[in-house]
């Protein structure tokens, strides 16, 4: 056997100098394993904002109003999150990626683990609201540091007819780290009466993500010590730039390529994060029997993701977003009857949940890749991180507390008009960036 059929048959690559080069799926565990602790710690975080936070660190309102000044300390992170991007690609610059890394996933890590040991209302009174928004202003510094530039590596070094197969893979970060949390958080709901959840059930998922984090670290950090990373970095396909130089060359394609998401993000934490609110104030319904049902409606997310990526690659990037952005648009407007499909009825529940996920698979499997091919090489890494940013600011950060105020007072149905909104924004950016479709191919 040849040392190339030998090499291929490992899994590796090699160059001409016989240095070892990791292969795509080489790559793709490690992006998978770093995104799913990024997703654990911020599901970890918004799954407490409606079953911790209200009682413990806002009692002294009712339910409904403490679930809403928890989601107004959740929407910080994603304040903070450019600022932290644009903080650790100074780092980046000076002192290398691994040492970014390093800060960045033992700050998300321990800022989220911190929040394990954090007093209540009735031990420090409004501290206790001060400590929480320190950490989670903390949690969006670390996020925006915490971006590797592994997906771009990733995609660049995929075949040419697989590009959606590869660039989804990173994506299943999020449905494996909501099930995670999901089910950390059903066990100890269930498992235990309500006055142990309180005082220590509650804090154990909070605990956990410190080890999840240090885990990622190795697995990152065994793709950045990679001799295909160090030669991109001197080519200049994955270095940082000067946010103002960015912006000055990029401005307009940032902005359209923040709202190309916007249908994605918007529904990301409207079957994630609200359902869970709306069940917990409003129904009658067990929350961990219904967090269950979301660890099973992440099973199909993650399958709609991995179907992303094939359908991409045959009807192209670009029209696999519109038919996703169009199939959330539908879905939106069947959402204006919500009570029928949600409200009271467990079954509806349950249909709007599973129907809610395989749509965001479908949708969010390609935004990562349509985020970055908007630019090009030498602005990739800086503008892909920075528009993520924006969009998830723009279409992600607020949902849980703008959906849970608007049906809260108006009904179920205008959530579905909210999602609306986002699936219009979608279809408008592609629409509109129609003269830049190879980008998103």
């Amino acid at each position: 056997m040849s040392a190339d059929a030998a090499s291929h048959s490992s899994g590796h690559l090699t160059d001409e100098h016989g240095r070892d080069h990791v292969s795509p799926a080489d790559i793709a565990l490690g992006v998978i394993i770093g995104r799913t602790s990024e997703y654990f710690d911020f599901f970890v975080f918004g799954l407490g904002c409606v079953l911790v936070f209200p009682e413990l660190v806002f009692p002294f309102v009712d339910r409904l109003t403490g679930t809403l000044y928890s989601f107004g300390i959740f929407a910080l992170a994603f304040v903070t999150r450019p600022i932290g991007s644009v903080l650790f690609f100074s780092i980046d610059r000076h002192y290398g990626r691994a040492t970014k890394l390093t800060i960045a996933l033992f700050l998300l890590g321990g800022s989220t683990a911190a929040i394990a040991f954090l007093p209540g209302y009735q031990t420090i009174g409004i501290w206790s609201c001060v400590i929480l928004a320190a950490f989670r202003l903390l949690q969006g510094i670390a996020l925006g540091g915490a971006w590797d530039g592994l997906s771009s590596l990733l995609a660049l070094n995929a075949p040419a007819n697989r590009r959606g197969w590869y660039t989804m893979l990173p994506q299943l970060g999020a449905p494996f780290g909501f099930i995670l949390a999901a089910g950390l958080f059903a066990y100890f709901e269930g498992a235990l009466s309500k006055e142990d959840f309180l005082g220590w059930g509650w804090r154990y998922p909070f605990f956990v993500a410190l080890t999840i984090n240090v885990v990622a670290l190795f697995a990152r950090l065994r793709m950045v010590a990679t001799h295909e990373f160090a030669e991109l970095m001197e080519t200049r396909e994955l270095v940082p730039m000067p946010v103002s130089e960015l912006i000055r060359a990029h401005g307009r394609t940032i902005v359209l390529g923040a709202f190309v998401p916007l249908a994605s993000f918007a529904l990301f934490h409207l079957v994630t994060i609200f359902p869970v609110s709306w069940i917990n104030l409003f129904t009658d319904r067990s929350v961990a029997e219904f967090l269950l049902v979301q660890a099973a409606g992440g099973v199909v997310g993650a399958g709609a993701i991995v179907t992303s990526g094939l359908v991409a690659d045959q009807i192209g990037r670009r029209n696999t977003l519109l038919l996703s952005g169009g199939m959330i648009a539908l879905f939106s407007l069947s959402s204006v009857v919500a009570p029928l499909l949600f409200g009271d009825s467990l079954a509806g529940q349950t249909i709007y949940v599973i129907i809610g996920f395989g749509l965001l698979g479908l949708s969010y499997g390609q935004t990562a890749g349509a985020v970055a091919s908007s630019f090009g090489t030498q602005y990739r890494y800086t503008g892909a991180a920075l528009t993520s940013d924006l969009a998830w600011l723009l279409g992600a950060g607020f949902a849980p507390l703008v959906a849970l105020t608007v049906s809260s007072t108006f009904g179920l149905a205008w959530v579905g008009i909210y999602l609306l909104s986002g699936a219009l924004c979608t279809l408008a950016a592609l629409a509109i960036d129609r003269r830049s479709e190879a980008r998103y191919e």
